[in-house]
């Protein structure tokens, strides 16, 4: 399956999005490629692992993984050409950091003629800036994690993004969904904070609960666009994961006892086959449908701080 064919098949909506997350498969020994001691949010440990990158396309009617890349460890492989040859690993293959396999896969989807609105993903890719400069360079959209120390610039000069935050007047915030969850609709207070550049904002996210507790998006967009579009692309975030789960649930996607560089390939090829199919039969079960406008907040003092689309932003004074 290539990412056209998957992303065409999906195509019945306004918009779609892409996403992306890191997908750790735990093993015990470290003959297979790609294997080593490191990181990974799935067993939430150092741990004998391999790192794959999966892109997901989601949109308001089905999501499913179209695409993903085996992030090959620099010190321990790829400068290993003995244990490469052992696995099969092509000579030509090179190092890429996560990052820059997210980056292959969109060039691939873009050369594939995938239709798709924005880019988002975690920190580990909003805060590397040669991928942030390939999208703008593309005219693509993107909402993606940062964090706190992010450092934005502001006719200030740079600012932090937690700084920023806290200059956001109690007005600046508008309480909206990102999505539904697993208890229902995620609801948030939002802001937004101007920068010196026209189609870069920061967007913060904090917690109705503990408002202590912050998330901090960079969002760029080659065309102005509203608060309620930016957060729902943040919360479509959560879909990779989901997407992933249901791979390993329903297709078995960490299931495999493949040892070469191709048979990886080969494998989570038919996965994603798998999971596209599944995908494409229930969504033709439903109608296709607009997505649900997030609600707005009513308060007394919803004058101040309006941008011209209607929505409150946080700029920051």
């Amino acid at each position: 399956m290539t990412s056209g064919t998957s992303g065409s098949t999906i195509r019945a909506t306004r918009t779609a999005c892409w996403s992306v997350t890191t997908q750790g498969s735990k093993r015990r020994a470290c003959a297979r490629r790609g294997c080593q001691r490191q990181d990974t949010g799935t067993a939430g440990k150092i741990t004998n692992c391999q790192i794959g990158v999966c892109l997901d396309y989601a949109t308001s009617r089905g999501r499913t993984l179209i695409d993903r890349d085996l992030c090959l460890p620099k010190d321990s492989w790829i400068a290993d050409g003995e244990r490469c040859a052992a696995a099969k690993i092509p000579s030509g293959v090179e190092f890429r950091t996560k990052p820059q396999l997210l980056q292959a896969m969109i060039e691939r989807a873009i050369a594939a003629g995938v239709p798709f609105a924005r880019v988002t993903a975690d920190e580990a890719y909003g805060g590397n800036g040669p991928l942030r400069r390939f999208l703008e360079d593309k005219q693509l959209g993107y909402v993606m994690a940062v964090s706190r120390d992010h450092q934005i610039i502001t006719a200030a000069g740079k600012v932090r993004a937690d700084v920023m935050a806290a200059r956001v007047p109690r007005s600046g915030w508008q309480r909206l969904s990102c999505g539904a969850g697993s208890k229902g609709k995620r609801w948030y207070d939002w802001a937004l904070v101007a920068t010196t550049g026209p189609s870069h904002r920061l967007l913060v996210r904090r917690s109705i609960g503990n408002p202590a507790e912050l998330a901090f998006f960079l969002a760029y967009s080659p065309n102005p666009a509203p608060l309620r579009d930016l957060v729902r692309v943040a919360g479509i975030r959560r879909t990779v994961e989901e997407s992933s789960q249901a791979a390993k649930n329903e297709a078995a996607l960490d299931h495999y006892q493949v040892r070469l560089y191709r048979a990886w390939y080969r494998y989570s090829t038919l996965t994603m086959l798998v999971l596209a199919f599944l995908a494409v039969t229930r969504a033709a079960q439903f109608p296709s449908q607009a997505p649900t406008p997030c609600p707005r907040i009513q308060r007394r003092d919803t004058h101040r701080g309006l941008a011209r689309d209607g929505h409150t932003t946080g700029n920051a004074r």
